[in-house]
């Protein structure tokens, strides 16, 4: 069955169990602030069990597709090769625990990689591909989606990576107090 991603509800009744594993994705969110990554962490968990997280690390790699989702997408098809699992079983049975609405890329992956489930914290209003840009509707994936977990810590984290500047940022996009500096 395939399920819209319309109209996201607020996911505020998460399982004990789903609750650890979104306080597992903050854990990478905070450390790629730490990092100077966007605050973004991101666990996938196959049968119960954790077999990937990750967070962003797009300055670190100056790789812009290093996002969390896909680090961790690299981890399972390594995790199914080291036990002989078919890689496409593997994401069918994955639920995924983001803190932000996965970006227009990340969530064709996972649609295309008919994902499980998709449970994040803050909507990703410019560029989610979830909620803004619905690649389900064109997919028509059979991906069961929550959303708006911890929501508020989850923006206050983007907030505050979005107070400083980028240090892997080209000079012709830094900004400085909201304006644009000019190479």
């Amino acid at each position: 069955m395939a399920t819209s991603s319309q109209n996201v509800p607020p996911d505020d009744n998460l399982s004990d169990l789903e609750r650890g594993f979104m306080e597992k994705a903050f854990f990478y969110a905070h450390e790629a602030l730490a990092a100077q990554e966007v605050p973004v962490g991101c666990i996938f968990v196959y049968k119960s069990e954790i077999i990937a997280l990750g967070r962003n690390t797009v300055n670190e790699t100056r790789n812009a597709t290093r996002h969390a989702e896909m680090n961790c997408v690299d981890q399972v098809n390594d995790y199914s090769k080291a036990n002989g699992l078919e890689v496409r079983s593997v994401f069918q049975e994955l639920c995924v625990y983001v803190t932000v609405e996965p970006c227009i890329m990340c969530a064709a992956a996972l649609y295309e990689l008919e994902v499980k489930s998709v449970i994040f914290g803050c909507k990703n209003d410019r560029f989610g591909g979830l909620t803004v840009f619905d690649v389900g509707e064109v997919l028509k994936p059979v991906t069961v989606v929550k959303g708006g977990y911890r929501t508020e810590e989850a923006m206050n984290l983007l907030k505050e990576f979005y107070k400083g500047t980028n240090p892997s940022a080209p000079a012709s996009k830094v900004k400085v107090k909201g304006k644009k500096i000019h190479a």
